[in-house]
């Protein structure tokens, strides 16, 4: 046991920072980092050696590419829809539907909210539904009902956790995908409903219409992970409900309500992501330039972020003011170190075998008990780092070393627990809080509402995974 406190005090130390003495991410993965590198110096681990040493440089700068590529062009989307008043437009859009309020919820707490937080993420989604609901219904419950909705955290960011936890844990990115859709499916159903309780509905046609839609939206979910891939899945899942809920408005109005001009940028997104999925699947160009490292490889071409990297050129030449530089540098700089140092620590605690005692104890485990464990820390991790990201490269490792045919189960429930977590994690908190301008009881009690969804999502993600671990064929 000893052994394993100090093999596993780096996590600790992060922990404690950030939740205790509440400093920022970037700080607590630096101290992290020097934290494990000390240890492995005085010998806590396997000796130091050049080979490992090698290793460990070369899979965390190829990680990093592969997650930088993504979040910078990313952040720069967010920075100029924003400056063009894309969500503003959107939210302005809604309200014009004519949607009843069961509707408006349903609609955008599992259509509109996850298409735009699967497109951009960084909780930009937030800047359109807070507004929106907070003008739909009273202060607290639209700011809990936006909280409620950013429910596809696993694939945010076109995927990009998911893309990230398939390689840390050496599992196709497909596969881990559409796992990890199944894992998450009740969670989907379960905040929909929490939304719509909180919006006072009682209806029976209200509430076999949420489970009709959230059906809709985790098969696509998983159809979509399983036959293209994670990088467009969130943003067809999304559109899928979408697209009912204006079937439904042209239904009722005899006539569908335009789509913003200011908000053209998410519809070129769609565009080129599904061009170049289509293109890549046919051709199989992805696969003509790959990057290997030791243990992770990475394919540029397949990066989300070039998709992303067009619309931000077609925007700067559209809008024509120039591309605000010192504005993503500001934006970029502490979520790209963060993600860095994460990478680096779980790289180090990898190959350097500080993970050894904790994948001993992990292997002691089963059923029930394996599920909630590995829930519980992935739930957490999510929760402390504020990413799914940050999440997935905390826990992931471990979940790679076991010697166990369930392992795609278990990294699925690693992806889906860690991106819940980072759902209700202190800094989504912290942008709706800033979105909506609330006082001091309003910020505690959204907190407290935050963490309970977390702590319900980790319960629901255990009670799935036992299940689907069972079925799968796994010990009880």
């Amino acid at each position: 046991m000893a052994a394993l406190l100090l093999q596993m005090s780096p996590i600790g130390l992060v922990i404690a920072l950030i939740l205790l003495l509440r400093r920022p991410p970037v700080q607590a993965a630096l101290a992290g980092v020097a934290g494990v590198l000390l240890l492995w110096g005085l010998g806590a681990a396997q000796p130091l050696s050049t080979a490992v040493s090698g290793a460990i440089l070369q899979d965390t700068l190829i990680l990093f590419l592969s997650t930088a590529c993504v979040i910078v062009p990313g952040l720069a989307f967010v920075i100029l829809v924003e400056r063009a008043g894309a969500p503003q437009a959107i939210g302005a859009w809604v309200r014009e539907l004519g949607w009843t309020p069961p509707m408006q919820v349903i609609f955008i707490v599992l259509g509109l909210a996850p298409l735009l937080e699967a497109m951009t993420g960084f909780g930009v989604s937030l800047i359109a539904t807070v507004p929106l609901l907070m003008g739909l219904f009273s202060r607290q419950v639209g700011m809990k009902m936006a909280l409620a909705g950013m429910v596809v955290m696993p694939w945010g960011t076109l995927g990009l956790a998911t893309v990230i936890g398939a390689l840390l844990a050496h599992v196709p990115a497909q596969e881990l995908g559409s796992h990890s859709a199944l894992v998450s499916a009740p969670v989907f159903l379960c905040l929909a409903a929490v939304a719509l309780g909180l919006a006072g509905v009682r209806s029976v046609r209200a509430w076999l219409g949420l489970g009709l839609i959230s059906l809709l939206f985790s098969t696509v979910l998983y159809s979509v992970n399983r036959w293209i891939g994670p990088e467009a899945s969130g943003v067809l899942a999304g559109l899928a409900v979408a697209a009912v809920g204006l079937g439904i408005s042209w239904a009722r109005r005899g006539a569908l309500v335009r789509w913003p001009q200011a908000a053209w940028p998410y519809l070129a997104l769609l565009a080129v992501i599904i061009a170049s999925r289509a293109l890549f699947l046919l051709s199989g160009w992805d696969g003509l330039w790959v990057v290997h490292g030791a243990n992770v490889s990475w394919k540029p071409l397949a990066s989300p972020g070039l998709a992303l990297l067009l619309v931000v050129l077609m925007m700067v030449g559209r809008q024509g003011a120039g591309f605000p530089w010192q504005a993503l540098v500001t934006r970029a700089r502490f979520p790209v170190a963060t993600i860095f140092l994460f990478l680096l620590l779980s790289q180090v605690m990898v190959k350097a075998g500080f993970l050894v005692e904790a994948q001993r104890a992990l292997q002691a485990l089963s059923g029930v008990s394996l599920a909630s464990t590995v829930s519980l820390l992935a739930g957490l991790a999510g929760y402390v780092t504020g990413s799914n990201v940050g999440g997935n490269t905390l826990v992931m490792p471990s979940i790679a070393a076991l010697s166990t045919v369930h392992g795609p189960w278990l990294a699925a429930m690693v992806n889906s627990a860690a991106g819940h977590g980072a759902l209700g994690s202190l800094s989504i908190l912290s942008l709706i809080i800033g979105l909506a301008g609330a006082n001091r009881e309003e910020e505690h009690g959204l907190i407290r509402f935050g963490f309970a969804l977390v702590l319900l999502n980790i319960v629901i993600v255990a009670a799935t995974g036992v299940v689907l671990l069972y079925l799968s064929g796994a010990p009880a």
